[in-house]
């Protein structure tokens, strides 16, 4: 991978922080889920296991799962 490539995926996680971090304020969401992703999309760091659901090839799909722990 080139370094401008590297540098242009960066700066595109920096642009998904904002729009998160935006859309928190604007629905006026401030919780612990919001803030795991923006502390997760503001480090460097790599989780295959960051979302709170299975993975499409491991079985159901988000609007699959039952949603009644959510906040």
């Amino acid at each position: 991978m080139s370094d401008q490539t590297v540098t242009e995926l960066r700066q595109k996680i920096a642009q998904a922080r904002e729009v998160i971090a935006h859309l928190m304020d604007k629905a006026a969401f401030n919780g612990a889920e919001a803030h795991r992703a923006l502390t997760y999309f503001g480090s460097d760091t790599f989780d295959r296991n960051f979302l709170p659901w299975p993975h499409i090839e491991e079985g159901l799909r988000p609007e699959e799962l039952n949603a009644a722990n959510d906040d």
